[in-house]
């Protein structure tokens, strides 16, 4: 063995960031144990996102697997296609985002192949054996762990990597699983949240706001902030906790994990939970009229200020330079 396969994670027909940001993993891994990065993308008419895919962001082969079984996902049928590729492929390390799909998928992958797990890995090295690294305890202790068993299977956090982007094209292969009709599995519906704005994890900037906002209502200024840079909306676990915005918004812990070229926190106190989703981020932004709030101990810029006076005056000062939209 010695090849690395990562399972491309697809939303509505489209390829997500999260499955680009796999494949840098991917390039990471293969350096320390040789081989090709293979892509594994599975739907029915899959042809178009292989083809995104391959197009130099750091693959070697990508095989698209057309199938009506894989019109929609479910891990039940998901599982045995991705064992087939690990398998015909000879991939010592099969991968994923660590997102909700690669969550759902990997452990089933992992049961099937026999093989040890690690999740939201960041780094994987050889130091006398194949090992990998992952954070634990909101990020504050990084652990390291060794993985013996002869196929190894992965979630990786890809807040940790950058897509690749100028690398040479990757073939593109036709790939046929042995997955037929189940009776004991079925796609019911798929409600998928509506919006303009980018994906929160896969988006370039983020505003984020707190308890310290009030109410729901007052997170409108931070959407018209949000939609002035191009950017996605999020909220920490206080604030959706107690009913200002919805739980897809959530940012932390227990909620998403986002590394976006810009964070702006909004009357965000930074709890420890908090920072393990977004301290990762290139530039943090902190608006705060808390001025000993544990936020500011992680941001670029700290605003001591009123959240109420400051984002509305800083979304009119955008404008009036002409920044954003």
């Amino acid at each position: 063995m010695g090849n690395v396969l990562v399972v491309a994670e697809l939303q509505a027909g489209v390829v997500r960031k999260v499955t680009l940001d796999t494949i840098a993993f991917a390039r990471q891994a293969v350096d320390v144990i040789g081989g090709q990065v293979h892509v594994l993308v599975l739907g029915d008419g899959v042809d178009a996102q292989a083809a995104e895919i391959a197009a130099g962001h750091g693959a070697d082969v990508v095989h698209a697997g057309n199938g009506a079984a894989f019109a929609n996902y479910i891990a039940e049928n998901f599982t045995p296609a991705v064992v087939q590729a690990a398998e015909a492929v000879d991939a010592e390390i099969v991968c994923a985002p660590s997102s909700m799909f690669g969550k759902d998928l990997m452990p089933c992958v992992a049961a099937k192949l026999g093989a040890g797990m690690v999740s939201d890995a960041t780094e994987v090295f050889d130091d006398g054996g194949v090992r990998f690294k992952r954070p634990l305890w909101s990020g504050n202790v990084i652990t390291t762990l060794e993985v013996t068993t002869p196929r190894k299977v992965a979630t990786v956090r890809t807040t940790e990597f950058e897509a690749i982007s100028g690398y040479a094209d990757a073939s593109v292969q036709a790939f046929t699983a042995d997955v037929g009709a189940r009776d004991d599995a079925e796609f019911v519906s798929f409600d998928q949240v509506k919006s303009d704005r980018p994906e929160l994890t896969d988006a370039a900037v983020v505003i984020a706001g707190g308890r310290g906002l009030g109410s729901g209502e007052n997170f409108d200024m931070l959407m018209t902030l949000a939609d002035q840079l191009g950017g996605a909306v999020g909220a920490s676990r206080a604030a959706v906790d107690s009913g200002y915005a919805p739980n897809d918004w959530q940012i932390g812990q227990t909620g998403k994990v986002v590394a976006p070229n810009l964070y702006i926190a909004v009357a965000i106190s930074g709890a420890i939970q908090h920072l393990a989703g977004m301290k990762g981020s290139k530039t943090i932004v902190a608006i705060n009229k808390d001025g000993d709030a544990p936020i500011f101990e992680v941001a670029d810029y700290g605003l001591v200020a009123d959240a109420f006076t400051a984002v509305p005056e800083l979304t009119e000062k955008l404008k009036s330079l002409g920044i954003g939209s």
